[in-house]
């Protein structure tokens, strides 16, 4: 039986490098198309024409808790080293209640630009918290 109901956004997997990876937070889901404005110099309008341009891309932020024995994200930063870069694809996921895909993200050629560790706070009662920001040449989305 189908619900009406809109899909949740807590439940979701990311997966890279053919591992899935736990995470509690990923934004930056988004692309924009760049608008590219004309006027041909005899065109009896005074105003110019908008048609599509390029994808643009934003970057991803990825944040999870930070695990002794997990060092992915560092790994994955690690083979950062001037024009050379480890460059992954990955797969974002909106799971619905039986825990299968509703909503993918495909993402291309995807790249960490900038890894943050956890604050520290002698008083605080939180989980410590990783964050990476990675780059992207391509964002698909498709429904199942």
């Amino acid at each position: 039986m189908a619900t009406n109901y809109p899909l949740v956004k807590f439940h979701f997997q990311v997966e890279w490098g053919g591992a899935r990876i736990g995470f509690t937070e990923v934004t930056g889901l988004d692309v924009e198309t760049e608008i590219v404005e004309y006027r041909e110099g005899s065109s009896p309008e005074y105003s110019k024409i908008k048609m599509p341009g390029m994808q643009k891309f934003g970057n991803l932020t990825l944040k999870r808790g930070t695990f002794a024995s997990d060092k992915d994200y560092f790994n994955w930063w690690n083979t950062v080293k001037l024009n050379t870069i480890e460059r992954r694809d990955m797969t974002i996921s909106l799971l619905n209640e039986n825990h299968e895909p509703s909503v993918t993200w495909k993402v291309k050629n995807a790249w960490p630009t900038k890894v943050q560790s956890t604050d520290l706070k002698s008083d605080g009662n939180e989980v410590a918290i990783e964050t990476m920001e990675v780059v992207h040449e391509g964002l698909t989305v498709e429904f199942a």
